[in-house]
C-alpha cells in the first residue's frame, strides 16, 4: 500500500515543477470543447513521463498501471471562462479569457498525480485512467467523453474528481459528503409569438409581453405547489426580452432560465410542466409558444461507501469537513450517473487578504498554489489505495440511475 504521507512528501519535492506547470496552463486559457494549446501541453507532459496519451472528444486520456485488476478514474477539467483577468499576478492571462474557476490547477494537480503514479506503477493493483476534460463550464465535456467511451476499454469501476474552493476554505481542507451533492441543471428558452401592433390599438394585436408575463408568474406554481419541499427544485426565469419601442407591441417575447433539481423525478416533472404551462397560457391568450432546452446535466451523487472510503484516505493528509449540498451544478455528474464516483472540494484559500478578495468566476480571484502538491497526493493516493483494497474485484457498473450498484440510500 502506498502511504498517503509519503506520496505527499514526494509531491512537495516536485512543488516547483507543479507551480511551473500550473502557471503555464494559466497563461493559455481556452474555452469550451476545443482546447488545442492545453491538450497539446497535457499530451507533451504525459509523454515526458512515459505515458501514452490519447485524444478523446476534445479531451485527453491515458492509463497507468497493469492491465489486470480494476480501473480507477481521475478527472481534471481544463477549460477557462470568457472574462479578462484582474488578479494583478505577474503571470496573469492576457485578453478576454481567464482561469477564474481554477481548472488550470485541476489540470496541474492531475498531471502531478500522474507523475506520482507513474513512479510507483509497479506497485499498483490495477489501472488508473486519467480524464483531462474540456467543456465543463458549458456542461458538455463530461457527457461528450462518456459518449465517446471514456468509461470503457478499459471499463471504469470507480471515479474521483477534486474541485478547488477559494477564500475561507484554506489549503489543508477537504470537503466531502455522501449522496446528493450538486443539482442537475437544464437551461431553457421560451419564445412567445403573438401579433405585432400599435400600443394605442391593442385589440388588433396579440401581445407576447402580456403572455410572457403570465407564463413567468404561472411557472412559480411548480415550485410552490407541485413538488415535495423536502426534495428541492429551483425553476428560475432569469431574462425576459421583448420589443424596442415604447409605443409598439412586438411580434415576439423571449424568456430564458434554468431548472435545478436533485432527483430525476423532479427534473423530468419540471421540464414537462414548463412546456405544458407555457404552451397552455400562450394558447389561452391567442398566441403561440416554443420551448427549447438548450443544455443539461444530471445531478451529482456521491456513492456513499466510496465517499467514506476515499475521505478516509484523504483524511490522513487533510482536515475533513462537510461539503454543503448545493443547487449549483458540475458536469462530472455524468460520470457519477454511470459508475460509483465521488466529487470533493479541496481548499485553495488562506487567511491572507489576496485569497479573500474575490470568489470563483470573479476576474480578481487568486488561488493559493500551496494546494498543488496536496491535490496531486490526494488524487494519486486515493486511486492507489482504492486499487490496493479492491484489486481483483470488478464493481457492478451503474448502467442507469437506480440500477445495479447504486446504493439504496441515494435519493432519486
Amino acid at each position: 500500500m502506498l502511504e498517503m504521507k509519503s506520496l505527499y512528501q514526494q509531491a512537495r519535492e516536485c512543488g516547483e515543477e507543479l507551480v511551473r506547470c500550473r502557471r503555464r496552463l494559466h497563461q493559455m486559457p481556452e474555452l469550451g470543447m476545443e482546447l488545442p494549446q492545453t491538450t497539446a501541453y497535457v499530451c507533451q507532459e504525459l509523454e515526458a513521463m512515459g505515458c501514452r496519451p490519447e485524444r478523446l472528444a476534445g479531451g485527453v486520456t491515458a492509463c497507468i498501471g497493469p492491465e489486470a485488476g480494476p480501473v480507477f478514474l481521475l478527472r481534471g477539467d481544463m477549460d477557462a471562462l470568457g472574462m479578462a483577468e484582474e488578479s494583478g499576478l505577474p503571470f496573469a492571462a492576457q485578453g478576454n479569457r481567464a482561469h477564474t474557476c481554477g481548472h488550470d490547477i485541476h489540470t496541474a494537480m492531475l498531471l502531478g498525480a500522474a507523475r506520482l503514479l507513474k513512479a510507483h506503477e509497479e506497485a499498483l493493483k490495477g489501472r488508473v485512467k486519467l480524464m483531462f476534460q474540456p467543456g465543463e463550464e458549458s456542461l458538455e465535456g463530461a457527457a461528450a467523453m462518456v459518449e465517446a467511451g471514456i468509461l470503457e476499454s478499459p471499463r471504469v469501476d470507480a471515479a474521483l474528481a477534486l474541485h478547488v474552493f477559494p477564500g475561507p476554505m484554506h489549503v489543508g481542507t477537504i470537503a466531502w459528503r455522501k449522496g446528493p451533492a450538486l443539482a442537475s441543471s437544464d437551461s431553457f428558452r421560451i419564445t412567445v409569438t403573438g401579433k405585432a401592433g400599435h400600443g394605442a390599438i391593442p385589440q388588433n394585436a396579440v401581445d407576447p409581453v402580456n403572455i410572457a408575463a403570465h407564463i413567468l408568474l404561472a411557472l412559480q406554481e411548480v415550485n410552490a405547489r407541485e413538488v415535495d419541499p423536502q426534495d428541492p427544485l429551483v425553476l428560475t426565469v432569469c431574462t425576459l426580452h421583448a420589443g424596442k419601442l415604447h409605443n409598439s407591441i412586438p411580434e415576439t417575447a423571449e424568456l430564458t432560465g434554468s431548472i435545478r433539481a436533485f432527483s430525476n423525478h423532479n427534473r423530468a416533472l419540471a421540464k414537462e410542466r414548463l412546456a405544458e404551462i407555457s404552451q397552455g397560457i400562450a394558447a389561452a391568450f391567442r398566441g403561440r409558444c416554443q420551448v427549447e432546452f438548450l443544455a443539461g446535466v444530471s445531478s451529482l451523487h456521491n456513492q456513499p461507501d466510496l465517499a467514506a472510503e476515499l475521505a478516509g484516505y484523504a483524511g490522513e493528509l487533510t482536515r475533513l469537513e462537510e461539503l454543503p449540498r448545493q443547487m449549483g451544478s458540475e458536469d462530472f455528474a455524468e460520470v457519477t450517473q454511470k459508475v460509483p464516483s465521488v466529487f470533493m472540494g479541496i481548499g485553495a484559500g488562506g487567511p491572507e487578504e489576496i485569497y479573500n478578495r474575490a470568489g470563483s468566476h470573479h476576474p480578481a480571484i487568486v488561488f493559493n498554489e500551496e494546494v498543488l502538491p496536496l491535490g496531486a497526493a490526494v488524487l494519486a493516493g486515493c486511486a492507489a489505495n482504492w486499487l490496493e483494497k479492491h484489486g481483483g474485484v470488478k464493481a457492478v457498473p451503474l448502467t442507469e440511475v437506480g440500477g445495479p450498484g447504486r446504493a439504496a440510500s441515494m435519493s432519486r
